[in-house]
């Protein structure tokens, strides 16, 4: 009998030594309530819980510092090229290879440490009434002085403005993109404020004519029930830039293994989820993103009505790191 307890007692704490190991320690910087049915499919296909930490990326990524070796963290999540390269700089990540992930997403959107699992596009907005779409077919076109006093964005020093300034001066040189950002502040319509929705209402309600947008803004008020949304849209037109050259300026949703990550083999798995099928419709049909693999089914209305377009296929890696410098060009240029 003795024997039996104590081979049961070593069964019991075998159970609950693996049920606790099934557990992924979540630190999340995307705010999205659709991002809720992607972990409990997650955890319904794997058994695995996963335990979230939501924050700004500063903050999350101090915290992770901070804990060094004992960090709980498993995965780090968060959106933009430019916040992941920081990551990546200060030592969050680790490198990480699997054969499905290098399969199912094109090498151009991952890293050694981090990938990308969604894409959003920084497309160009204008007003249908005020602005011919002929005068805003690229990014460059939004400096010329036919745009005078029309251009609206948000601040210089954001993260998704900086990623396009990284894709520009990979594309252009530093010193074309830094008389491509004075120009560019030279046509604006106000000081730069608020986020990505405010500059498509400023466009809709003519306080400018054109405006700089990712694509998701744009496809969720596309998707908007309320009277006055659907008023604004009526008054937008699109444009994918830089089709006659090297395509729209793209950045992304991604994510990496932590550095000191207890629950590696969870972290894996999870990571490899994030590429299948069922996971890239929930960014399609949930967050109006693009998924990272090629010819997966999505059903989103607005994303169909937006259309298909030539993505630039700029290096994430080479993108982020042009981040840094495209905040000093921004600077000098008097973007802020």
């Amino acid at each position: 009998m003795k024997t039996l307890a104590l081979t049961l007692t070593a069964a019991l704490f075998s159970v609950a030594f693996g049920a606790q190991a099934q557990v992924l320690n979540l630190y999340s910087a995307r705010h999205y309530q659709t991002d809720e049915a992607l972990y409990a499919e997650f955890t319904q296909q794997t058994g695995i819980k996963i335990n979230r930490i939501e924050g700004k990326e500063d903050e999350l990524l101090e915290r992770i510092k901070n804990e060094g070796a004992s960090s709980p963290a498993d995965v780090f999540i968060t959106v933009d090229a430019s916040r992941l390269e920081i990551a990546d700089k200060v030592g969050v990540f680790q490198p990480f290879d699997s054969k499905l992930v290098a399969e199912r997403v094109p090498a151009h959107l991952r890293t050694p440490t981090w990938v990308a699992f969604s894409t959003r596009a920084r497309v160009i907005v204008y007003n249908k009434v005020t602005v011919k779409p002929a005068l805003v077919q690229s990014y460059e076109d939004l400096a010329k002085p036919a745009l005078k006093g029309q251009v609206c964005v948000r601040s210089g020093a954001h993260p998704y403005n900086l990623s396009l300034g990284g894709a520009l001066i990979s594309h252009l040189g530093e010193a074309k993109t830094e008389e491509w950002a004075r120009g560019l502040v030279a046509n604006f319509a106000r000081s730069p404020k608020g986020g990505d929705t405010d500059q498509l209402r400023a466009v809709a309600a003519g306080e400018c004519g054109v405006a700089l947008s990712n694509s998701y803004y744009l496809a969720r008020l596309m998707r908007s029930t309320k009277p006055e949304d659907q008023q604004a849209v009526r008054l937008l037109g699109v444009v994918w830039p830089n089709q006659a050259s090297w395509g729209t300026h793209i950045n992304v949703s991604g994510a990496g293994i932590a550095k000191h990550a207890p629950n590696r083999a969870a972290a894996v798995k999870f990571l490899e989820y994030l590429t299948t099928d069922s996971a890239q419709r929930y960014f399609a049909d949930g967050n109006n993103e693009w998924p990272v693999v090629k010819g997966v089914k999505v059903k989103n209305p607005a994303l169909d009505a937006l259309g298909d377009f030539k993505a630039d296929e700029l290096s994430i890696g080479q993108l982020a790191n042009n981040s840094v410098l495209a905040q000093k060009v921004f600077d000098r240029a008097g973007w802020r």
